[in-house]
């Protein structure tokens, strides 16, 4: 079966998975998506809504039909999943055969300063939500890792900064051509001459 060429980005709720994805294909010129976006266009609604309403496995179901289909369609993609994607062993298999997995790994800490304020996330709907990304971190972070090629550590880099450190990392291992157009130059400003 020919799967097409991906890029995967996997990672907690909040980790920049859709925001560093849509910059990277940008860059790239390759074409976006985000399996979360794609099921919530599926379903009719939000995954807060079906989740409330149909319980975490049947959006896990909905969730690993997506990206088979997702990551089954020719051509290059940059693909940002949701922080759940890799819960199912088969979606694990199906990104990293689809691809380059890429972790963008967030402390706890991070994360909560970041969604503090966040509605949507039905997983963080909790009374300690800090404590509650504390508990998805212990049990995601091995799968992370295990599915991933790269890490990069989020930190406190901007967007750029982080699709810029992606993609020394993909030109090193060969997956995309550091010769193409607008590829950072030695010395010189992304895309100089």
């Amino acid at each position: 079966m020919a799967f097409s060429s991906a890029i995967v980005l996997v990672g907690m709720p909040g980790g920049g998975k859709s925001t560093v994805g849509r910059h990277l294909a940008r860059q790239l010129g390759w074409r976006f998506a985000d399996s979360d976006a794609e099921i919530e266009r599926r379903i009719g609604g939000t995954i807060r809504e079906y989740f409330d309403q149909h319980g975490e496995a049947a959006f896990r179901d909905v969730e690993a039909q997506t990206i088979t289909e997702l990551t089954a369609v020719p051509g290059s993609l940059v693909l940002a999943t949701g922080g759940g994607a890799v819960l199912r062993e088969a979606n694990r298999d199906a990104l990293r055969h689809a691809g380059t997995v890429v972790y963008l790994r967030s402390t706890p800490e991070e994360l909560f300063r970041r969604l503090r304020h966040d509605t949507q996330r039905p997983l963080l709907q909790v009374k300690d939500p800090l404590k509650r990304l504390r508990e998805l971190y212990q049990e995601r972070d091995p799968l992370y890792r295990r599915t991933a090629h790269f890490v990069i550590e989020t930190g406190r880099p901007s967007v750029p900064t982080l699709v810029n450190m992606i993609l020394m990392q993909l030109e090193l291992a060969g997956v995309v051509d550091p010769s193409r157009e607008g590829a950072p130059q030695a010395g010189g400003r992304a895309g100089a001459p």
